[in-house]
């Protein structure tokens, strides 16, 4: 609420005579018991002129609007009201200072706008992994095995494949793998044959009997002299590295007739009987070593 004992008006008239023609005063807003002071004030505001005076106030405050007081003097005939010119000039000015101070629309602040990532900001997508089609390892050639040559049957084929291919194992020239398909031809016609006087040779597998001594398998070693045990020399795969071994210690083998380089290592009674063997010999080792190069 504003101050109204700070509005000056005119004074009114405030002889002795006129406070004592007033009388007690009946107007509601001044309550009995008020301290004297103070309803003399509040008298000199009302009681400008002689007579009796109503004042009729009436304001209204609204949020954001202020507050506006209108102020009325009514004679007691219902006349005109009059008001000074500078009171409503007064009164106007606080009103529209009030109004506004108090009366300002506030516009919120707008909140900070939130940064829209731009293109050039975006962080770049995954890459997708390539499928990578893993690089299939090849397959080891399987050795192919030929029709049997040169008039041989299937197990002597077979047995004259164990040889070359043992011999190819170990890394041997082809002159070599000749030389042992044609010892081989000479000494068991590539049967792996048990010894009829060595009843022992006859309990491993075997595809009939020899009977030169106690000469056993593929090359007719004999286990009396060396060449290993029986059960070693019936293995077509031991008997081959056993002769090959023994080849290659034999001093220029690779420039000897092959009949020679035969007889060297197997020491026969028939030391030509080998070289009849080689032209056939040549054509089985031919044939199986072509297919699996």
């Amino acid at each position: 609420m504003r101050d109204d004992d700070k509005i000056h008006y005119r004074p009114a008239s405030t002889s002795e005579d006129d406070r004592k023609a007033d009388g007690p005063s009946s107007d509601p807003m001044i309550a009995e018991g008020e301290p004297s002071g103070r309803r003399r004030k509040l008298r000199h505001t009302l009681t400008r002129r002689p007579g009796r005076a109503t004042i009729a106030l009436a304001s209204a405050a609204a949020c954001c609007l202020g507050l506006v007081t209108v102020v009325e003097l009514r004679t007691a005939d219902g006349g005109t009201p009059t008001s000074s010119p500078a009171a409503n000039a007064e009164l106007l000015r606080r009103a529209e200072q009030e109004s506004a101070s108090r009366g300002l629309a506030r516009t919120p602040s707008a909140p900070p706008a939130t940064p829209t990532p731009s293109a050039s900001t975006a962080p770049d997508p995954t890459p997708t992994p390539k499928k990578t089609t893993p690089t299939k390892k090849p397959t080891p050639r399987k050795p192919v095995d030929p029709a049997p040559v040169a008039g041989l049957t299937v197990a002597q084929m077979n047995n004259a494949k164990k040889i070359v291919r043992t011999g190819h194992a170990m890394g041997v020239p082809r002159r070599a793998l000749v030389i042992a398909v044609a010892t081989a031809m000479q000494e068991s016609n590539l049967y792996n044959l048990a010894s009829g006087v060595l009843p022992e040779s006859q309990n491993h597998p075997n595809q009939g009997l020899g009977w030169d001594h106690d000469s056993v398998g593929l090359f007719q070693q004999r286990a009396s002299m060396g060449w290993g045990t029986v059960a070693q020399l019936m293995d077509p795969a031991y008997a081959t590295r056993k002769f090959l071994t023994t080849l290659l210690t034999v001093p220029g083998w690779q420039q000897m007739r092959l009949t020679e380089a035969a007889q060297a290592v197997q020491v026969s009674g028939f030391p030509e009987a080998y070289a009849k063997h080689e032209p056939r010999a040549t054509v089985i080792v031919n044939a199986i070593v072509a297919p699996a190069t």
